[in-house]
């Protein structure tokens, strides 16, 4: 009788370290995908997306009190003023300078021709609308219909709709160019209409 009950005991030990090993290998399993899904995002980060172009080095914290003629519209770093442009979708333009912190914080700043049909606004906005660190604003005298603009990087395009712009956002949003990792994106300036 003692007998038969050990072996009852050691089969129904066995049943539920069997099913705890099927919980470890299926961890196991969800680790190495997750590793996997990282790398290769890593990976996809570091390729340069076509058409974007390179521009610096710009030198960090530089703050200035007046306004910048910068090179390139919209500009991509260099001297800004103090206080960054909080990050959000605005529908109108905002300050470069302000702008400029924000992207030195690791924001992208999406920019966008102010007669730009406003089906690809919406389009745009859906990009951005409820992300972190990134900025919509209507910028003039652009020579594209819209323009993506990180730290020290740039890639313009004409329609809401190119792949690029995903893929842009993904690569530059706190992006390995950014000089201040971490650094805030909001309790600056401006009240955006939408987040």
């Amino acid at each position: 009788m003692a007998k038969r009950n050990t072996r009852r005991r050691s089969s129904a030990a066995r049943r539920r370290s069997g099913g705890s090993n099927w919980l470890w290998i299926g961890l196991g399993v969800l680790a190495v995908a997750l590793i996997g899904w990282a790398l290769v995002g890593a990976i996809l980060r570091g390729q340069p997306i076509e058409g974007e172009q390179a521009y610096g080095p710009f030198v960090a914290n530089q703050h200035v009190t007046t306004p910048v003629n910068y090179t390139e519209n919209p500009p991509v770093g260099g001297p800004h003023y103090a206080a960054w442009q909080n990050c959000g979708i605005y529908n109108r333009e905002i300050a470069n300078e302000n702008a400029v912190h924000s992207l030195e914080h690791g924001a992208v700043w999406v920019a966008y021709s102010p007669d730009l049909a406003a089906g690809e606004v919406e389009q745009l906005k859906n990009l951005v609308r409820g992300r972190s660190y990134t900025l919509m604003s209507q910028v003039p005298n652009m020579d594209t219909p819209i323009a993506l603009s990180a730290w020290g990087a740039q890639l313009k395009v004409d329609s809401a709709a190119d792949p690029r712009i995903e893929q842009f956002i993904a690569k530059y949003r706190q992006g390995s160019q950014t000089p201040e990792p971490g650094a805030s994106c909001v309790g600056g300036v401006g009240a955006p209409d939408e987040r």
